[in-house]
């Protein structure tokens, strides 16, 4: 059995992660630990789940591995945290809120000689995986831009540090181009030379001190280019929190694929909006059977450390862009 721990339940995803680790016959579900007593009290109880007053008494518990669901800046002292402990580690997105941090993150790990991986489930999803075998297929011929978005609902309304600049790191652009940047990595097998971005707080004017819509432009060594609409422009009432989608224009034609389409639209008469009805493929679920499969297989994951710094590097140049007025080179 692979012995793992979650560490913090800032990030809400851990709720979804704690049904993934216990789906996976191999796990052996410890408990977690946060500094929050309160929420990790709240949590342990509805989750029947053991919980650790402090990291280091969690860490203590001959663990295999961790999943860091933290909040965005603190990232890095968790993994310093697990790697000391030679424990593995699943990071949540993005891998750190600088770009020297998450250099600092893949090196620990890498001196510890502990596997580290990003949470990107966007790799897992059968919808994008098909466009993958598509373009494998040389089914575009040579892609030439990329329309996507990974639009959302104003995360405060699920935790508050979402739209904190310390804690998160930024709004919408440190959120969500994170995500579609690893996407087109994987899909163009290509670096990106330039970044443009622009953003603003038009949504949620109220209720955030960050940016909550954004538009950031990619700029590819072998001339594609791509634009991310990264802005939490889904309101609270939305079927869902919001999704992601691409367009890949090609010399052979275009293919589009939205990563959270697989849901059925149900309308209630005791219901003021509809609802989605979800009967697709678990992102999460493969995501969550990739790690714990490479740790059994004593193999490095299929997403790394090195991918989530990779997006955050290209978050970093965005930030400058909006910053100065200007695109931001990057060195391939």
């Amino acid at each position: 059995m692979i012995r793992v721990g979650i560490m913090s339940f800032a990030h809400l995803h851990a709720e979804a992660y704690v049904h993934n680790l216990r789906a996976n016959p191999l796990v052996d579900l410890v408990g977690f630990a946060d500094d929050d007593a309160e929420r990790g009290h709240r949590f342990a109880e509805q989750y029947n789940l053991s919980f650790f007053d402090t990291y280091e008494e969690l860490l203590e518990q001959n663990l295999d591995a961790v999943v860091i669901c933290s909040e965005n800046s603190r990232h890095l002292e968790m993994a310093q945290l697990a790697a000391q402990k030679g424990v593995h580690i699943l990071c949540e997105k993005p891998l750190a809120t600088t770009v020297s941090d998450a250099e600092q993150i893949v090196q620990v790990c890498r001196s510890a000689g502990v596997n580290l991986m990003t949470a990107f489930p966007m790799r897992f999803s059968a919808p994008l995986l098909e466009v993958k075998r598509f373009l494998e297929a040389d089914g575009l011929g040579r892609v030439y831009a990329c329309n996507s978005t990974n639009q959302g609902e104003c995360p405060k309304h699920h935790r508050a540090w979402f739209v904190d600049p310390v804690l998160a790191g930024g709004g919408a652009v440190s959120d969500h181009v994170v995500h579609l940047a690893d996407v087109l990595a994987w899909y163009l097998d290509d670096a990106v030379t330039e970044v443009y971005a622009v953003a603003n707080r038009i949504l949620y004017a109220d209720e955030a001190e960050v940016e909550t819509g954004g538009l950031v432009m990619l700029t590819y060594a072998q001339g594609a280019f791509a634009t991310i609409d990264c802005s939490w422009s889904k309101p609270p009432y939305y079927p869902t929190w919001g999704g992601l989608a691409l367009d890949l224009i090609g010399e052979k034609g275009v293919v589009t694929a939205n990563a959270f389409k697989q849901v059925m639209t149900v309308y209630q008469h005791t219901r003021q909006r509809p609802i989605y009805t979800y009967w697709g493929s678990d992102a999460n679920q493969a995501m969550i059977d990739e790690f714990v499969a490479s740790i059994q297989d004593k193999r490095q994951p299929k997403v790394t450390g090195e991918d989530g710094l990779r997006a955050v590097r290209i978050v970093e140049a965005a930030y400058r862009s909006i910053e100065t007025g200007q695109p931001v080179p990057l060195e391939g």
